[in-house]
Formats: C-alpha cells, structure tokens, sequence
C-alpha cells in the first residue's frame, strides 16, 4: 500500500530534453486520485524544479540539493542541511586538482567560473535562471555552499573523481554522480537516501509505504530506504540490479507507466 511516491526528475520525470510529458502529467493527477502524494527530489536547486509545480499539482514537498534544501511547493523553506565551510574548501580543491571544472551553489545563487564553459547554458535553460559568473568562488559563498559540482564530458574521469571525494570527505560529505558528467557534493544528510527518512518523518508516512523512482547511482541510496524502489530502463545495468522493478525509459514514459503498473493498480482511494 504505497501512499508517497517520490521521484527524481531528470531522467526520470522529463525526457532527455527536459519535457514533462502529457502522459506524466496524467500519472500524477492518478496518484492524486488515488490519494497517494507525490514529491520530487534532485540535484537541481528547489527554484529549478518550480517549473513543475502547477502541471504537477505538486502536493508533496521538494528536496532540492539532493536534501540540502527542501521546501514545500510554494517555495517556503522546510528544512536545510548546507556543507561546513572548511568541507566546502576541500571538495572544491579536490575537483579542481581533479582537472574538472566546478560550480558552486548556495541557497540563493548559482555560480559559475566561465559563462561559456559546457553544459552552463543547458544548465541555464534547465533551471530557467542565470549564473553568476565569478572567476574564483568567494569566501562568503563557501560559506554558505549548499552544492557544489564537478563538471566533465570524460566520464571515466568524473567517476574517478566521486571515488576520490568518497574517499576524501568520508562522513563529512555526501559525493555522488547525479548525471554521468556531474559529481555532485552535498551536506552529509543531504543525500537521497536521507529524503526518504525526512519525508517519512515530515509525512508521518512509514518508509514501507514509500516509492522510489529513478536512473542515477545516486538514487539506489533512496532504492534502499523505501518499500518499493523502481529503475528507470534508461538506467545503468548496476542501478537496475538495486530496484525492486524496472519500467521503460524516460524517452518512452517510464515514469507514468511505472506509475499506473508499480503504483496506482488496484490501489483504492
């Protein structure tokens, strides 16, 4: 008896080229009827997910950050765990050592080194606001980093590097790969395993009774911490193995199909 649903979104939730989908609109308003709620989380800041609130119908919260910041769908903020300062300097250092490039996030701000460098502009149109380019990240913004991501078109070097932060940071840090060319560095609480604990809490809904949804490695750490875990069949072979099903791609909309076949079948309001 699933009654919360929670759903990484790129990859999962939208097409490759970042669409919410007729057919997942649909799914959702199903898993309204069907009285079960539905909550997103991602590496995305909770201002790059706002897009999605209004043809979602969003009623459950948004985890931001992968948990750093989560906030309920009028944007209010719920809950935030930002990195320690001196763990900010570390990961920064590592990534940049690493030969990637890097961005910083904080609540309020998206800061980048180069406009130009890759994947900044479909970043930019991904989240639907602008960086702030910095050639070297100031103090006050370390202070306060909710996120920070290395950045690289070698993906070998980008797993080479989450392996080293891992390694690194240890307890102190959260560092996973969020796309194959992203590493994303969070608060140690702010990972996806940890939403599924917050929201069951914030929810009063026991984790049996949660879904998880998505494609990333980072997403088994939620696959983990909830009754029902669910791969995306546009997901590696290894985040496959650690779900409890597998559905379509999100080019053949997975979600919504995983959401009327996983879910909401048989299920009574």
């Amino acid at each position: 008896m699933i009654r919360l649903v929670i759903a990484d979104v790129d990859g999962t939730l939208v097409t490759q080229e970042k669409v919410l989908t007729p057919e997942a609109m649909a799914a959702a308003q199903e898993l309204r009827d069907a009285g079960i709620k539905l909550a997103l989380t991602s590496g995305r800041p909770p201002r790059g997910m706002q897009m999605l609130v209004k043809p979602l119908k969003l009623d459950g919260q948004i985890a931001g950050f992968n948990g750093g910041v989560y906030v309920n769908p009028d944007m209010s903020v719920v809950e935030t765990h930002l990195l320690p300062p001196d763990v900010a300097k570390e990961a920064m250092g590592l990534i940049l050592d690493k030969g990637l490039d890097a961005w910083l996030y904080t609540p309020d701000e998206w800061l980048v080194r180069k406009k130009d460098a890759p994947h900044v502009a479909r970043e930019a149109w991904t989240v639907k606001f602008e960086a702030r380019v910095t050639p070297r990240f100031p103090e006050d913004a370390l202070a306060h980093a909710a996120k920070i991501v290395g950045i690289s078109d070698d993906h070998a070097l980008v797993a080479e590097c989450e392996k080293a932060a891992q390694e690194a940071l240890g307890e102190r840090a959260s560092a996973a790969r969020s796309q194959p060319y992203y590493l994303d560095v969070t608060h140690p609480k702010a990972n996806k395993g940890n939403v599924v604990i917050t929201l069951s809490k914030l929810l009063d809904i026991p984790s049996d009774e949660i879904a998880t949804i998505g494609d990333m490695p980072n997403d088994v750490l939620m696959f983990k911490k909830s009754g029902l875990s669910i791969a995306m069949g546009n997901a590696s072979d290894e985040v496959k193995r650690q779900a409890t099903m597998v559905t379509a791609s999100n080019e053949e909309n997975g979600f919504a199909k995983a959401m009327r076949e996983f879910v909401v079948k048989g299920r009574k309001p």
